[in-house]
């Protein structure tokens, strides 16, 4: 199956404007990104869908392919949508422009899941987290049923364990890389917002109440993205003590 990386890269965002082209050892965030996209042996192609022309020209820059947006889509599948519309690709691929750790291989696990089920039109990743982690409303959680399939999506800490002392209490933290099947992506970006999507604000939980199938990978890699100012920091020495392989 061909598959394409589109990264969906905004500048305007809410708690760290620009965060994309911030500097992180001596390139920009979304440079990480991009070059580590190009490294997943199952992609063919690495593309950043922005709106703004300061990532562009950034992107533009290091060597990279960047595609213009319209400015405005109410989310990244939506920017993606516009960008795949045009592509002859079979796999279309989500990697978050503020995720410098992700691990090419992290990407190649999510189109494999693709590529080896039929009914699956959309896959993702977890990684185990501590209790601590899992009680933080901006750790999205997933919970699962057989076969791996999403059962659910939460910012809060799902699942419940009512008896403590007798269960051991596991939880995943979702991780927002996505594998689409290029014509599902489409139709799923015309589908109207639900009702817990908008509740949790987690735009996967669309699929979910419209009765579509997620399949989740586990992984146990999994580095913090960057979501603030703060947050440079610790993924700088992430990269800096083993290259960001954690």
């Amino acid at each position: 199956m061909n598959s394409i990386v589109i990264i969906p890269a905004r500048y305007n965002s809410k708690r760290f404007p620009g965060k994309v082209i911030a500097d992180l050892n001596g390139k920009s965030v979304i440079e990480h990104v991009y070059k580590r996209s190009l490294q997943a042996n199952l992609v063919d192609q690495v593309l950043v869908a922005t709106d703004d022309k300061r990532v562009y020209d950034k992107v533009d820059e290091f060597g990279g392919k960047a595609v213009m947006t319209s400015p405005d889509h109410q989310s990244g599948s939506d920017r993606l949508a516009e960008v795949a519309a045009d592509l002859d690709a079979d796999l279309i691929v989500n990697v978050q422009g503020d995720e410098p750790l992700i691990r090419p291989e992290m990407i190649d696990q999510a189109i494999r899941i693709l590529e080896n089920s039929d009914n699956i039109l959309m896959s993702t990743l977890a990684s185990p987290i501590t209790i601590v982690i899992a009680k933080k409303p901006d750790r999205v959680k997933v919970v699962l049923g057989k076969n791996n399939q999403a059962l659910y999506f939460s910012r809060a800490k799902v699942p419940f364990y009512r008896d403590r002392v007798k269960l051991e209490q596991k939880y995943l933290q979702h991780i927002g890389l996505y594998v689409y099947k290029k014509d599902f992506l489409l139709k799923y970006t015309e589908l109207e917002p639900t009702p817990l999507e908008k509740a949790e604000s987690l735009e996967q939980l669309r699929a979910l109440e419209n009765g579509y199938k997620i399949k989740v990978g586990i992984t146990e890699h999994h580095g913090p993205g960057i979501d603030r100012p703060e947050d440079l920091k610790e993924v700088s020495k992430i990269l800096k003590d083993n290259g960001g392989l954690n």
